[in-house]
């Protein structure tokens, strides 16, 4: 079967937010919260070429790591990584840290989420990164 044979599954969902305060009276629609899905399964007789750009999603993944690779930097600069149990340490002193800020805890989850462990990992400049990542691909599964 060539790949044009196959059937093609679509689905589409989009959340639109406004934060005007006036929606009513500008916008007879409310799409606040809306959720719109739908499913189109059907031939494929063409080719499709796109390029889909998240940009913002590359923002919020880097951001995030830069922000847990401060954190890591923060650490090690005031505890010694010299022994497994010492980088130990460090990586739970890290995991505490982010856990005790929800929104950060958040970012981190969401970035995973959406740009990938590996991403995420290329992103951190630590050598304890593979340590912490870890323990975080718990809380991907858990979140």
């Amino acid at each position: 079967m060539t790949l044009a044979e196959r059937p093609v599954n679509v689905i589409n969902e989009a959340k639109s937010t406004s934060e005007s305060k006036f929606m009513s009276e500008t916008n007879e629609y409310n799409l606040q919260d809306a959720k719109v899905t739908g499913s189109n399964v059907g031939t494929n007789y063409g080719t499709q070429v796109g390029t889909q750009h998240n940009y913002a999603t590359q923002q919020n993944l880097a951001e995030a790591a830069a922000e847990i690779q401060q954190l890591l930097q923060q650490l090690s600069e005031s505890n010694p990584t010299n022994t497994p149990s010492e980088k130990m340490v460090v990586v739970e002193e890290a995991l505490k840290q982010i856990e005790g800020d929800p929104s950060l805890r958040e970012r981190v989850i969401g970035a995973i989420k959406s740009g990938g462990i590996e991403a995420f990992k290329e992103l951190i400049d630590h050598p304890l990164v593979n340590i912490l990542v870890a323990a975080l691909e718990g809380w991907q599964i858990e979140g």
